[in-house]
């Protein structure tokens, strides 16, 4: 009797630990992934200051950004501005901002980084727009004004694009689409530009600050924030995400995708990026199997190329889809 006393008692301790384990990895997930969680934690709040510290705060940077901000309010006080919705086939509404040009069939999709927004990008719609280009500058799914459960680093967002290019072709049916990332939006435009149904008409990939794997960033990330170990964290918050949200982290694989890839791709870093090591971008350009180039900017921090040498930036990506589109 005392044996199958203990057994009991063992195997209720068991549950109870894997009970509280299970809620621990429902919180991580919740923790890393989920918005409305997030701003229940201040998690929003906490990056933001995380992310500012991380940066590179030299007064050339600064001066630079203070600049094109006021170049893009300007802007926005005279461009044409629609608000589009789609819905993905999962249920939820998408939304993005669309700057038409009125000739030509030249497009931008321009897609912001995790916990970010379309508004981040609209510097970027501004130079493209006066470039002749259409711009669509999405909310990624859960984040912005989209609809989601889940920030889905690249994964879910690139099937969702698909919607987007959809748009693009129902206004534009000859369109050359150029994919505009930062960050997580880079890796979605690699993620879209290594998949077999990657549409004919994404002609060049700009990648700017892209991560090889979102599986390796989760991990990174429960290491930064929760001073965590990231086994066995991640593969359990996998099996979570795989349960709750409907996907795994470990296809979320930008390095993956760019060894498939056939659409020309301009890889951008900062040397000085805290956030996103920019030997990433090495390793993505080594690996990718299309034409490419690389381009490093000495001084600059996580996606701040552009606020580091605006001119050279631009001139760069200018160059290159000159070549392509």
């Amino acid at each position: 009797m005392r044996g199958k006393r203990k057994i009991r008692i063992a195997a209720a301790v068991a549950a109870a630990l894997f009970a509280a384990y299970t809620v621990f990895i429902y919180f991580l997930v919740s923790a890393c992934l989920v918005p409305s969680f997030m701003d229940k934690l201040n998690a929003f709040e906490d990056i933001t200051r995380k992310c500012y510290s991380e940066q590179v705060q030299t007064a050339d940077i600064q001066e630079n950004r203070s600049q094109l901000l006021t170049e893009t309010g300007e802007w926005l006080e005279t461009v044409e501005r629609r608000k589009i919705q789609v819905r993905t086939t999962d249920g939820y509404l998408l939304t993005a901002a669309e700057f038409p040009a009125g000739t030509g069939d030249k497009w931008a999709l321009l897609l912001h980084g995790y916990t970010g927004w379309k508004e981040e990008m609209y510097q970027f719609a501004c130079w493209y727009h006066q470039q002749g280009y259409s711009v669509l500058v999405p909310d990624l799914r859960c984040q912005g004004e989209s609809e989601g459960d889940f920030i889905g680093m690249g994964w879910t967002d690139h099937f969702d694009c698909e919607l987007w290019i959809a748009h693009i072709l129902e206004q534009s049916p000859e369109a050359k689409i150029v994919l505009h990332g930062q960050s997580m939006g880079a890796a979605t435009a690699l993620l879209m530009a290594g998949s077999p149904e990657a549409s004919e008409h994404i002609k060049a990939v700009v990648s700017d600050s892209a991560y090889t794997s979102g599986y390796e960033m989760f991990g990174d990330k429960i290491t930064e924030w929760f001073h965590l170990p990231a086994a066995p964290f991640v593969d359990s918050a996998c099996v979570m995400l795989r349960l709750r949200g409907g996907y795994n982290l470990k296809d979320a694989s930008p390095l993956r995708a760019v060894r498939a890839s056939g659409i020309p791709t301009l890889f951008i870093h900062g040397d000085e990026d805290r956030m996103i090591d920019v030997n990433m971008s090495y390793e993505l350009f080594e690996a990718a199997a299309c034409e490419k180039e690389l381009f490093i900017v000495e001084g600059a921090g996580h996606a701040q190329a552009q606020d580091k040498a605006p001119d050279v930036y631009y001139g760069r990506i200018g160059d290159f889809l000159d070549r392509y589109l």
